[in-house]
């Protein structure tokens, strides 16, 4: 048996062949909620690296000291534990916000989506609107049009270096980053950090843009499978708009054996994905709802009621009553409350203290010229918070052992120092050859700093 196959048929055509992806600018209600935390969402990132307090960048993820510094508390490498948490908490939050809203994270909170509908917008007032911008690029270069060019890709290029630039100050002093930034003072790893965010960023808005959801981001991939049929998701509701078909406003739909959909095309046009809603549910729908503005703009000028296009979900499309106490929906909510529960009281509980205890490698004891047992220790202190302290040692358990070590031990914030410390006893009022003992290591200016430390003392 012989196939007659063309070698066309056999290339495998990748999404959006046609070219960039022309997005009409929409007005509307979900838009507009997009539009304020977008606008809320911008102005936090920019200003937290500003916040002061107690003198000090309230907010610094300072890597090249190892230390992250988050308002009153410092988080160290010791502290991993408390990141994996916040990140198992997120990652069940984004659960189980997929499995009841569907993917409203990509559409109204992504930084992917936020900085894409910023370029757009920048490239809407220089280069003018869809079909304008359809026909400038269509159209030979010319003056005209390189000079639009120009224009845009400065305003995406500074936009980029100002996002850039904010980003870091998350990682360097916003202060010393912008101070050294108009004296030209950068250190070459530092600009290169700059440079290299900036560059992804006008890649990613300005470039792939919807090839970064749809290829790139796994979200777009795994989300389909928390996803049921009580989830929320943009729907068209074929029932009520097929067959559709072009109009004018004031025909009669039913004699004409039509739908509500008057077939306007407009819910593609403002789809930043570039997706026809109307063919079903589709992986790189991003809920966005700005084929649902479009939708309903059309539908008020045709006298037709609201939410041919909505939220809604697959059960409720067929007529069934949506249900919020799912299995999957609850067990995700009952596990991002207790993640997050357990990692409030793994702060509220944690002592912003650490300590490790090191003994003379050269020999477990020795004996001084009194005949008394001495056992030698170096005690490795981290003053974890971000004010000065002073400290005092203690120790229990050798009966009779007599703690020579310093007093007030003054230790600087994020400091780490090192404190020699020598027990001595008798021997013979010790029983045990090895005997536990305990360090307390206490700060003078706050009792509730307290942090106790198990050893051993050898005796011969």
């Amino acid at each position: 048996m012989k196939f007659d196959i063309k070698e066309e048929d056999m290339i495998i055509k990748p999404y959006k062949t046609d070219g960039p992806i022309y997005v009409r600018e929409q007005k509307g209600y979900f838009q507009k909620i997009r539009r304020v935390m977008s606008w809320i969402l911008m102005l936090s990132f920019i200003l937290i690296p500003f916040i002061q307090y107690n003198g000090q960048q309230a907010v610094l993820l300072d890597v090249a000291q190892q230390q992250f510094r988050i308002f009153g508390l410092t988080y160290w490498p010791q502290d991993f534990m408390l990141l994996a948490c916040l990140f198992m908490g997120a990652a069940f939050a984004l659960f189980f916000i997929t499995v009841w809203l569907g993917r409203v994270w990509c559409g109204y909170m992504c930084p992917q989506t936020i900085w894409t509908l910023a370029f757009i917008w920048v490239e809407h007032k220089i280069e003018g609107t869809r079909n304008q911008r359809i026909k400038l690029d269509k159209s030979p270069w010319s003056a005209n049009k390189l000079g639009k060019k120009v224009v845009k890709h400065s305003f995406w290029l500074i936009l980029s270096l100002l996002t850039a630039t904010t980003f870091m100050s998350y990682f360097i002093s916003a202060t010393e980053l912008y101070r050294e930034m108009f004296a030209f003072e950068w250190s070459n790893i530092t600009g290169g950090w700059v440079f290299l965010f900036a560059l992804c960023t006008y890649g990613n808005a300005g470039w792939l843009r919807e090839k970064m959801c749809i290829y790139m981001c796994p979200y777009s991939r795994f989300q389909a499978v928390m996803f049921d049929k009580d989830t929320y998701i943009v729907a068209y509701d074929k029932t009520r708009g097929e067959n559709r078909g072009r109009r004018k406003r004031k025909e009669d739909q039913k004699k004409l054996g039509l739908g509500d959909c008057v077939d306007c095309n407009l819910c593609v046009d403002v789809c930043p994905a570039g997706i026809d809603i109307r063919n079903g549910m589709q992986y790189e729908c991003i809920n966005c709802g700005l084929c649902i503005d479009a939708c309903d703009d059309t539908m008020d000028k045709f006298g037709y009621a609201k939410g041919l296009i909505k939220y809604t979900s697959e059960y409720a499309l067929s007529g069934g009553k949506v249900s919020q106490f799912r299995l999957k929906l609850v067990g995700y909510g009952v596990s991002t409350v207790l993640i997050f529960v357990l990692m409030g009281l793994w702060v509220f509980n944690r002592v912003p203290l650490e300590t490790s205890i090191l003994r003379d490698r050269n020999a477990l004891y020795r004996v001084n010229y009194e005949g008394l047992v001495e056992n030698t220790y170096t005690l490795r202190i981290i003053n974890k918070t971000q004010t000065p302290l002073h400290f005092n040692i203690t120790s229990d358990g050798v009966l009779g052992g007599v703690l020579n070590v310093s007093k007030n031990i003054k230790i600087g914030p994020g400091v780490m120092h090192r404190v020699p410390v020598t027990i001595t006893a008798d021997g013979y009022d010790i029983k045990k050859k090895i005997t536990d003992v305990n360090f307390t290591i206490q700060s003078v200016e706050d009792s509730d700093i307290k942090l106790i430390k198990t050893s051993r003392f050898y005796r011969n």
